[in-house]
C-alpha cells in the first residue's frame, strides 16, 4: 500500500505555525501545531500496510522552495522514508525553468504543487485569485515539467475545474493529479451538481488522476459514509487505474488516526474489484510517482 499524500513538518521552517492559532480550512489545528517528524509518521502509520509514501510540499516560504526539498531528501537518504517528493515551484513568474533545475538534484523528485484553489469564504482560500489555471504564464510553464518527467499536483474547488480541464487539455503532456477528489465543500444538491460536472470535464483529460484523499476536510471528521461515497463517486468518473488513495497526515491527524483512516477507505473500497483495489491503494501511485 502506498500512502501517496501526506507531510512532515518543522515548525521552524514553518512561520504561521509558531504565532496564534489562524483560521483555517480544517478548523482548529491545536493538536499537531507541533513539529511532525518521520519517527511519529512511521509510528502512525505502524501496522497500516503502508509500504511507500509521497510527500507533498507543505507551505515553506516559496523562496526556500529548494530548501524545503533538500531536508526532505536528506531525511529519506537517512532513513529510507519518503519513497517520492512533491515539490514548490512557482508557475505564475516569466520562467519557471531555473526552480525546476533546481529541483532536479534531489533523486526523490517526481512532481510540483502550486496550490490554485480559491474560494470565496477567506479560510478556504490558499491563491491569490481563482483563475490562475488560465494565467499565461502558468500555462507557458506546466509543460516545463515534462522536461523531467514530473506531474503536476492540482488542488481547485468545483468552481475552477473548467478551466483546470482547460489547462490539462493544453498541456496534455503532463500528468495532473486532482488533490482530495476536487475538495467538495458544498453538500447542498446544487453544490454536489458543480462538483460532479466539474469533475467529469476533468475525467474527460486523460492525462488528470484523482487523489482519494482529504476527506475529513470540511467535515472535520473521519466519516464513514463520505468516504464510501466519493470513492464509488471519483472511481465510477475517473477508473480505479486512474485514482489514488492518500492520507493527508498530519492534517487528518486531527479528527482520525492512521490505522483508523487507512481502515476506513478499506472497507469502502469492497465493492470493488481486487485490480480497482490494487490500483487505488498501490498500482495508480507507483505508476504516476514512479515508486
Amino acid at each position: 500500500m502506498i500512502d501517496s499524500h501526506h507531510h512532515v513538518w518543522r515548525r521552524r521552517d514553518l512561520p504561521w505555525l509558531m504565532g496564534p492559532e489562524q483560521p483555517r480550512i480544517f478548523g482548529s489545528y491545536g493538536s499537531i501545531r507541533r513539529d511532525y517528524l518521520i519517527d511519529e509518521y512511521l509510528d502512525d502509520l505502524a501496522g497500516t500496510g503502508i509500504e511507500k509514501s509521497v510527500y507533498v510540499q507543505a507551505n515553506w516560504d516559496p523562496a526556500r522552495f529548494e530548501d524545503e526539498v533538500a531536508w526532505v531528501q536528506s531525511v529519506a537518504d537517512s532513513c529510507g522514508w519518503p519513497h517520492g517528493i512533491v515539490g514548490f515551484a512557482d508557475f505564475t513568474q516569466d520562467d519557471v525553468g531555473p526552480q525546476l533545475k533546481a529541483l532536479s538534484r534531489y533523486p526523490l523528485m517526481r512532481g510540483v504543487r502550486q496550490q490554485f484553489h480559491w474560494h470565496e469564504t477567506p479560510s478556504y482560500r490558499f491563491a491569490p485569485r481563482p483563475d490562475l489555471a488560465a494565467d499565461a504564464s502558468v500555462r507557458r510553464n506546466i509543460p516545463r515539467l515534462g522536461d523531467h518527467g514530473w506531474c503536476f499536483d492540482l488542488q481547485v474547488f468545483a468552481s475552477q475545474m473548467t478551466g483546470a480541464a482547460e489547462l490539462a487539455a493544453e498541456c496534455s503532456e503532463v500528468v495532473f493529479i486532482l488533490q482530495h477528489a476536487g475538495m467538495l465543500e458544498d453538500l447542498s444538491k446544487e453544490g454536489r451538481e458543480m462538483w460532479r460536472s466539474g469533475m467529469m470535464r476533468l475525467a474527460d483529460r486523460p492525462n488528470v488522476v484523482s487523489k482519494l484523499s482529504g476527506f475529513g476536510t470540511f467535515l472535520h471528521r473521519n466519516d464513514p459514509d463520505f468516504v464510501e461515497e466519493m470513492i464509488v463517486e471519483t472511481v465510477a468518473m475517473f477508473g480505479a487505474d486512474r485514482c489514488m488513495f492518500g492520507s493527508n497526515f498530519p492534517i487528518e491527524k486531527i479528527w482520525t488516526s492512521l490505522p483508523e483512516l487507512v481502515e476506513t477507505f478499506r472497507a469502502k473500497s469492497a465493492h470493488l474489484d481486487e485490480h480497482e483495489r490494487n490500483a487505488v491503494f498501490r498500482d495508480t501511485a507507483a505508476r504516476v510517482y514512479r515508486i
